[in-house]
Protein backbone atom coordinates (compact mmCIF):
# COMPACT_ATOMS: atom_id res chain seq x y z
CA UNK A 1 0.00 0.00 0.00
CA UNK A 2 1.31 3.44 -0.95
CA UNK A 3 0.17 5.27 2.17
CA UNK A 4 1.55 8.72 1.23
CA UNK A 5 -0.31 8.56 -2.10
CA UNK A 6 -3.53 7.52 -0.37
CA UNK A 7 -3.13 10.22 2.29
CA UNK A 8 -2.58 12.89 -0.34
CA UNK A 9 -5.77 11.77 -2.06
CA UNK A 10 -8.00 12.19 1.00
CA UNK A 11 -6.27 14.61 3.40
CA UNK A 12 -6.10 18.37 2.89
CA UNK A 13 -2.47 19.10 1.94
CA UNK A 14 -1.58 21.48 4.76
CA UNK A 15 1.31 19.63 6.43
CA UNK A 16 4.68 20.06 4.73
CA UNK A 17 5.44 16.36 4.33
CA UNK A 18 8.70 16.60 2.45
CA UNK A 19 9.64 13.08 3.52
CA UNK A 20 7.49 10.34 1.98
CA UNK A 21 7.74 7.95 4.90
CA UNK A 22 4.90 6.41 6.89
CA UNK A 23 5.71 5.75 10.53
CA UNK A 24 3.92 2.83 12.14
CA UNK A 25 5.70 2.02 15.42
CA UNK A 26 7.76 3.71 18.11
CA UNK A 27 9.76 2.74 21.16
CA UNK A 28 11.87 5.10 23.25
CA UNK A 29 13.65 7.46 20.86
CA UNK A 30 13.24 5.07 17.89
CA UNK A 31 10.62 4.94 15.17
CA UNK A 32 9.96 2.42 12.38
CA UNK A 33 8.25 2.93 9.04
CA UNK A 34 5.92 0.57 7.18
CA UNK A 35 8.90 -0.98 5.40
CA UNK A 36 10.58 -1.83 8.70
CA UNK A 37 13.29 0.85 8.50
CA UNK A 38 14.46 2.22 11.85
CA UNK A 39 14.96 5.91 12.62
CA UNK A 40 16.46 7.84 15.53
CA UNK A 41 13.92 10.53 16.40
CA UNK A 42 15.27 14.04 17.05
CA UNK A 43 11.88 15.63 16.27
CA UNK A 44 9.91 14.17 19.18
CA UNK A 45 6.52 14.95 17.67
CA UNK A 46 7.51 18.66 17.63
CA UNK A 47 8.65 18.76 21.27
CA UNK A 48 5.71 16.61 22.41
CA UNK A 49 7.01 13.11 23.20
CA UNK A 50 8.50 13.89 26.61
CA UNK A 51 9.05 10.24 27.56
CA UNK A 52 9.69 9.04 24.03
CA UNK A 53 7.40 6.64 22.23
CA UNK A 54 5.21 4.10 24.03
CA UNK A 55 6.81 4.61 27.42
CA UNK A 56 5.40 1.95 29.78
CA UNK A 57 4.44 4.53 32.43
CA UNK A 58 2.32 6.45 29.94
CA UNK A 59 0.89 3.35 28.28
CA UNK A 60 -0.13 1.98 31.68
CA UNK A 61 -1.81 5.23 32.74
CA UNK A 62 -3.78 5.53 29.49
CA UNK A 63 -4.78 1.85 29.51
CA UNK A 64 -5.98 1.87 33.10
CA UNK A 65 -7.88 5.12 32.72
CA UNK A 66 -9.43 4.04 29.41
CA UNK A 67 -10.80 0.97 31.18
CA UNK A 68 -12.21 3.14 33.98
CA UNK A 69 -13.53 6.47 32.66
CA UNK A 70 -12.55 8.33 29.50
CA UNK A 71 -14.83 11.35 29.28
CA UNK A 72 -17.41 13.22 31.31
CA UNK A 73 -18.89 16.69 31.07
CA UNK A 74 -17.12 19.43 32.99
CA UNK A 75 -20.32 19.99 34.94
CA UNK A 76 -18.97 17.17 37.14
CA UNK A 77 -15.76 16.81 39.12
CA UNK A 78 -13.08 14.36 38.01
CA UNK A 79 -10.22 12.91 40.06
CA UNK A 80 -7.54 12.94 37.30
CA UNK A 81 -8.33 16.57 36.43
CA UNK A 82 -8.12 17.61 40.08
CA UNK A 83 -4.84 15.73 40.56
CA UNK A 84 -3.31 17.36 37.48
CA UNK A 85 -4.37 20.84 38.56
CA UNK A 86 -2.92 20.31 42.04
CA UNK A 87 0.34 18.95 40.62
CA UNK A 88 0.79 21.86 38.21
CA UNK A 89 -0.06 24.50 40.80
CA UNK A 90 2.20 23.01 43.47
CA UNK A 91 5.05 22.73 40.93
CA UNK A 92 4.76 26.36 39.81
CA UNK A 93 4.07 29.89 41.01
CA UNK A 94 0.42 29.84 39.92
CA UNK A 95 -2.87 29.42 41.77
CA UNK A 96 -5.46 28.16 39.26
CA UNK A 97 -5.50 25.96 36.15
CA UNK A 98 -7.81 25.60 33.14
CA UNK A 99 -7.57 22.60 30.81
CA UNK A 100 -8.11 22.44 27.07
CA UNK A 101 -6.79 20.33 24.18
CA UNK A 102 -3.93 22.20 22.50
CA UNK A 103 -1.44 25.02 22.71
CA UNK A 104 -3.51 27.27 20.48
CA UNK A 105 -6.50 26.82 22.79
CA UNK A 106 -4.34 27.52 25.84
CA UNK A 107 -3.14 30.77 24.29
CA UNK A 108 -6.69 31.70 23.28
CA UNK A 109 -7.74 31.19 26.89
CA UNK A 110 -4.90 33.38 28.15
CA UNK A 111 -6.00 36.18 25.85
CA UNK A 112 -9.63 35.88 26.97
CA UNK A 113 -8.46 36.07 30.58
CA UNK A 114 -6.34 39.14 29.77
CA UNK A 115 -9.26 40.89 28.08
CA UNK A 116 -11.56 40.32 31.04
CA UNK A 117 -8.78 41.48 33.36
CA UNK A 118 -8.54 44.63 31.24
CA UNK A 119 -12.26 45.24 31.58
CA UNK A 120 -12.22 44.73 35.34
CA UNK A 121 -8.90 46.32 36.30
CA UNK A 122 -7.67 48.54 33.45
CA UNK A 123 -10.67 50.54 32.33
CA UNK A 124 -11.58 48.29 29.43
CA UNK A 125 -8.09 47.80 27.98
CA UNK A 126 -8.05 44.90 25.53
CA UNK A 127 -4.88 44.96 23.39
CA UNK A 128 -2.12 42.40 23.82
CA UNK A 129 1.46 43.15 22.78
CA UNK A 130 3.29 40.22 21.17
CA UNK A 131 6.63 39.85 19.41
CA UNK A 132 7.66 39.64 15.79
CA UNK A 133 8.75 36.10 14.84
CA UNK A 134 6.50 34.71 17.56
CA UNK A 135 4.19 31.76 17.06
CA UNK A 136 1.07 31.27 19.17
CA UNK A 137 -1.10 28.86 17.18
CA UNK A 138 -3.31 28.42 14.13
CA UNK A 139 -6.74 29.64 15.22
CA UNK A 140 -7.84 32.95 13.71
CA UNK A 141 -7.11 34.91 16.88
CA UNK A 142 -3.75 33.23 17.46
CA UNK A 143 -2.75 33.76 13.83
CA UNK A 144 -3.37 37.45 14.53
CA UNK A 145 -1.32 37.20 17.73
CA UNK A 146 1.56 35.52 15.88
CA UNK A 147 4.14 38.00 14.64
CA UNK A 148 4.84 36.33 11.28
CA UNK A 149 3.09 37.65 8.14
CA UNK A 150 3.47 34.34 6.29
CA UNK A 151 0.90 32.79 8.65
CA UNK A 152 -1.48 35.74 8.30
CA UNK A 153 -1.65 36.81 4.65
CA UNK A 154 -4.23 34.23 3.55
CA UNK A 155 -6.59 34.99 6.43
CA UNK A 156 -7.01 38.75 6.47
CA UNK A 157 -8.72 40.74 7.82
CA UNK A 158 -7.03 39.71 11.04
CA UNK A 159 -8.70 39.59 14.44
CA UNK A 160 -8.01 42.99 16.04
CA UNK A 161 -6.46 43.54 19.44
CA UNK A 162 -2.81 42.54 18.88
CA UNK A 163 0.25 44.77 18.49
CA UNK A 164 3.55 43.28 17.28
CA UNK A 165 6.94 44.63 18.30
CA UNK A 166 10.55 43.59 17.88
CA UNK A 167 11.60 40.67 20.08
CA UNK A 168 14.45 41.24 22.54
CA UNK A 169 13.72 44.97 22.63
CA UNK A 170 12.03 46.12 25.84
CA UNK A 171 11.93 49.70 24.60
CA UNK A 172 9.70 48.59 21.72
CA UNK A 173 7.17 47.25 24.22
CA UNK A 174 7.26 50.45 26.24
CA UNK A 175 6.75 52.53 23.11
CA UNK A 176 3.86 50.37 21.86
CA UNK A 177 1.93 50.31 25.14
CA UNK A 178 -1.11 52.57 25.36
CA UNK A 179 -4.15 52.93 27.58
CA UNK A 180 -5.67 50.11 25.54
CA UNK A 181 -2.92 47.63 26.50
CA UNK A 182 -3.90 44.91 28.97
CA UNK A 183 -1.07 42.39 28.60
CA UNK A 184 2.23 41.39 27.03
CA UNK A 185 2.43 37.83 25.67
CA UNK A 186 5.88 36.40 24.92
CA UNK A 187 7.69 33.10 24.45
CA UNK A 188 10.73 32.71 26.74
CA UNK A 189 12.46 31.23 23.69
CA UNK A 190 10.90 31.65 20.25
CA UNK A 191 10.63 28.07 19.02
CA UNK A 192 8.92 28.26 15.63
CA UNK A 193 10.52 31.66 15.08
CA UNK A 194 13.99 30.09 14.99
CA UNK A 195 14.92 29.03 18.56
CA UNK A 196 15.65 32.68 19.36
CA UNK A 197 17.00 33.38 22.85
CA UNK A 198 16.83 37.00 24.06
CA UNK A 199 19.58 38.84 25.89
CA UNK A 200 19.98 38.61 29.64
CA UNK A 201 17.89 41.30 31.29
CA UNK A 202 15.24 41.50 28.58
CA UNK A 203 12.50 39.79 30.52
CA UNK A 204 13.44 41.52 33.76
CA UNK A 205 12.90 44.89 32.10
CA UNK A 206 9.61 43.74 30.58
CA UNK A 207 8.45 42.40 33.96
CA UNK A 208 9.29 45.71 35.65
CA UNK A 209 7.41 47.66 32.99
CA UNK A 210 4.34 45.43 33.30
CA UNK A 211 4.39 45.92 37.07
CA UNK A 212 4.70 49.67 36.65
CA UNK A 213 1.73 49.83 34.28
CA UNK A 214 -0.37 47.11 35.91
CA UNK A 215 -0.21 44.91 32.78
CA UNK A 216 -0.27 41.13 32.76
CA UNK A 217 2.91 39.38 31.66
CA UNK A 218 1.87 36.16 29.94
CA UNK A 219 4.30 33.45 28.82
CA UNK A 220 3.55 31.07 25.98
CA UNK A 221 5.45 28.02 27.23
CA UNK A 222 3.70 25.59 24.91
CA UNK A 223 7.09 24.59 23.48
CA UNK A 224 9.50 25.57 26.27
CA UNK A 225 7.58 24.19 29.24
CA UNK A 226 7.63 20.84 31.05
CA UNK A 227 11.40 20.38 31.17
CA UNK A 228 12.30 21.11 27.55
CA UNK A 229 14.80 23.90 28.24
CA UNK A 230 16.45 22.51 31.37
CA UNK A 231 13.97 23.53 34.07
CA UNK A 232 10.37 22.48 34.54
CA UNK A 233 9.28 25.89 33.23
CA UNK A 234 11.56 28.18 31.24
CA UNK A 235 10.57 31.17 33.41
CA UNK A 236 12.42 29.57 36.33
CA UNK A 237 15.73 30.34 34.60
CA UNK A 238 14.89 34.04 34.33
CA UNK A 239 14.61 34.97 37.99
CA UNK A 240 11.05 36.24 37.59
CA UNK A 241 7.47 35.00 37.41
CA UNK A 242 4.83 35.66 34.75
CA UNK A 243 1.21 36.24 35.73
CA UNK A 244 -0.19 33.65 33.33
CA UNK A 245 1.35 30.74 31.43
CA UNK A 246 0.19 28.49 28.58
CA UNK A 247 1.26 24.84 28.37
CA UNK A 248 0.61 21.96 25.96
CA UNK A 249 2.95 19.86 23.75
CA UNK A 250 4.94 17.80 26.28
CA UNK A 251 2.34 17.92 29.06
CA UNK A 252 0.96 14.43 28.40
CA UNK A 253 3.82 13.11 26.31
CA UNK A 254 1.79 12.70 23.13
CA UNK A 255 -1.80 12.62 24.32
CA UNK A 256 -3.58 15.88 23.40
CA UNK A 257 -3.95 18.24 26.36
CA UNK A 258 -3.35 21.93 26.95
CA UNK A 259 -3.60 24.21 29.95
CA UNK A 260 -3.21 27.77 31.08
CA UNK A 261 -2.35 28.68 34.65
CA UNK A 262 -2.88 32.02 36.37
CA UNK A 263 -1.90 33.69 39.60
CA UNK A 264 -4.68 34.43 42.06
CA UNK A 265 -4.83 38.17 41.40
CA UNK A 266 -5.65 37.66 37.71
CA UNK A 267 -7.62 34.40 37.72
CA UNK A 268 -10.70 36.42 36.80
CA UNK A 269 -12.59 33.97 34.57
CA UNK A 270 -15.93 32.90 36.07
CA UNK A 271 -18.51 30.23 35.15
CA UNK A 272 -19.78 30.93 31.65
CA UNK A 273 -16.71 32.94 30.58
CA UNK A 274 -14.86 30.03 29.02
CA UNK A 275 -15.28 26.29 28.56
CA UNK A 276 -14.11 23.20 26.66
CA UNK A 277 -16.10 20.06 25.91
CA UNK A 278 -13.08 17.77 25.86
CA UNK A 279 -10.69 19.89 27.90
CA UNK A 280 -9.60 18.24 31.13
CA UNK A 281 -11.16 14.88 30.29
CA UNK A 282 -10.11 12.05 32.65
CA UNK A 283 -8.10 10.19 30.00
CA UNK A 284 -5.98 13.17 28.99
CA UNK A 285 -5.46 14.25 32.59
CA UNK A 286 -4.44 10.77 33.74
CA UNK A 287 -1.87 10.69 30.94
CA UNK A 288 -0.56 14.12 31.94
CA UNK A 289 -0.35 13.19 35.64
CA UNK A 290 1.73 10.12 34.75
CA UNK A 291 4.09 12.10 32.51
CA UNK A 292 4.47 14.99 34.94
CA UNK A 293 5.09 12.72 37.91
CA UNK A 294 7.74 10.80 35.99
CA UNK A 295 9.31 14.06 34.82
CA UNK A 296 9.57 15.32 38.40
CA UNK A 297 10.59 12.04 40.03
CA UNK A 298 13.36 11.37 37.49
CA UNK A 299 14.37 15.06 37.30
CA UNK A 300 14.11 15.08 33.53
CA UNK A 301 14.59 18.88 33.37
CA UNK A 302 18.10 18.47 34.80
CA UNK A 303 18.72 15.57 32.43
CA UNK A 304 17.60 17.77 29.53
CA UNK A 305 19.96 20.49 30.70
CA UNK A 306 22.97 18.17 30.91
CA UNK A 307 22.34 16.16 27.74
CA UNK A 308 21.32 19.33 25.92
CA UNK A 309 24.64 20.97 26.81
CA UNK A 310 26.45 17.96 25.37
CA UNK A 311 24.24 18.11 22.26
CA UNK A 312 24.94 21.82 21.75
CA UNK A 313 28.69 21.26 22.18
CA UNK A 314 28.60 18.56 19.50
CA UNK A 315 26.71 20.91 17.16
CA UNK A 316 29.24 23.67 17.83
CA UNK A 317 32.02 21.28 16.88
CA UNK A 318 30.27 20.70 13.55
CA UNK A 319 30.31 24.45 12.97
CA UNK A 320 34.08 24.37 13.17
CA UNK A 321 34.24 21.70 10.47
CA UNK A 322 31.60 22.92 8.03
CA UNK A 323 31.97 26.57 6.94
CA UNK A 324 28.39 26.70 5.63
CA UNK A 325 27.07 26.50 9.21
CA UNK A 326 26.42 30.02 10.45
CA UNK A 327 25.31 29.45 14.04
CA UNK A 328 24.23 26.93 16.65
CA UNK A 329 21.84 27.97 19.41
CA UNK A 330 19.45 26.60 21.97
CA UNK A 331 18.87 25.66 25.57
CA UNK A 332 18.24 22.24 27.05
CA UNK A 333 16.81 19.98 24.37
CA UNK A 334 15.49 22.75 22.14
CA UNK A 335 18.30 23.42 19.67
CA UNK A 336 18.84 24.81 16.18
CA UNK A 337 21.48 24.68 13.47
CA UNK A 338 21.54 27.76 11.21
CA UNK A 339 23.05 27.58 7.72
CA UNK A 340 24.43 30.43 5.65
CA UNK A 341 22.43 29.16 2.68
CA UNK A 342 19.13 27.34 2.13
CA UNK A 343 20.49 23.86 2.83
CA UNK A 344 17.97 22.55 5.36
CA UNK A 345 15.93 20.51 2.88
CA UNK A 346 19.00 18.77 1.47
CA UNK A 347 20.43 18.02 4.91
CA UNK A 348 17.08 16.73 6.17
CA UNK A 349 16.77 14.42 3.17
CA UNK A 350 20.31 13.11 3.67
CA UNK A 351 19.59 12.50 7.36
CA UNK A 352 16.34 10.65 6.62
CA UNK A 353 18.08 8.29 4.19
CA UNK A 354 20.53 7.49 6.98
CA UNK A 355 17.79 6.79 9.54
CA UNK A 356 17.81 10.12 11.38
CA UNK A 357 14.72 12.33 11.74
CA UNK A 358 15.29 16.08 12.10
CA UNK A 359 13.00 19.09 11.75
CA UNK A 360 13.41 21.51 8.87
CA UNK A 361 12.54 24.70 10.74
CA UNK A 362 13.00 27.00 7.76
CA UNK A 363 14.94 26.78 4.46
CA UNK A 364 18.18 27.69 6.21
CA UNK A 365 17.72 26.06 9.63
CA UNK A 366 17.17 22.71 11.34
CA UNK A 367 15.61 22.25 14.79
CA UNK A 368 16.15 19.41 17.27
CA UNK A 369 13.51 18.56 19.92
CA UNK A 370 14.14 14.93 20.93
CA UNK A 371 12.37 13.13 23.77
CA UNK A 372 13.68 14.25 27.16
CA UNK A 373 14.78 10.69 27.93
CA UNK A 374 17.41 10.70 25.16
CA UNK A 375 20.88 9.66 26.35
CA UNK A 376 24.29 11.14 25.58
CA UNK A 377 25.05 8.01 23.57
CA UNK A 378 21.94 8.49 21.45
CA UNK A 379 22.81 12.16 20.96
CA UNK A 380 26.26 11.10 19.77
CA UNK A 381 24.71 8.60 17.39
CA UNK A 382 22.45 11.30 15.99
CA UNK A 383 25.19 13.90 15.60
CA UNK A 384 27.52 11.37 13.97
CA UNK A 385 24.78 10.67 11.42
CA UNK A 386 24.13 14.37 10.97
CA UNK A 387 27.84 14.91 10.35
CA UNK A 388 27.77 12.38 7.50
CA UNK A 389 24.72 14.09 6.01
CA UNK A 390 26.43 17.49 6.21
CA UNK A 391 29.53 16.09 4.53
CA UNK A 392 27.41 14.71 1.70
CA UNK A 393 25.63 18.04 1.18
CA UNK A 394 28.90 19.92 1.39
CA UNK A 395 30.40 17.84 -1.44
CA UNK A 396 27.61 18.77 -3.86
Amino acid sequence: MNWPELADKYIMPMASRRQAITLVRGQGVRLWDDAGKEYLDLVGGWAVCTLGHCHPVLVKAITEQAQTLMHISNQFYSIPQTRLAELLVKSSCFAKAFFCNSGAEANEGMVKLARKYGKLKLGGAYEVITALNSFHGRTLAMVAATGQPKYQEAFTPLTPGFVHVEFNNPQAIKKAATNNTCAVMLEPIQGEGGVNIPDDGYFQEVRAFCDERGLLLMFDEVQTGLGRTGSLFAYEQLGLEPDVIALAKGLAGGFPVGAFLAKAHCAVLAPGDHASTYGGNPLACAAAVAVLNYTLERNLPQHAKEVGSHFLARLQALKERFPFIQETRGRGLLLALQFKEDLADAVQEACTRRGLLVNRLRPSALRFMPPLIITREEVDEGVDTLEKALAEVGRK
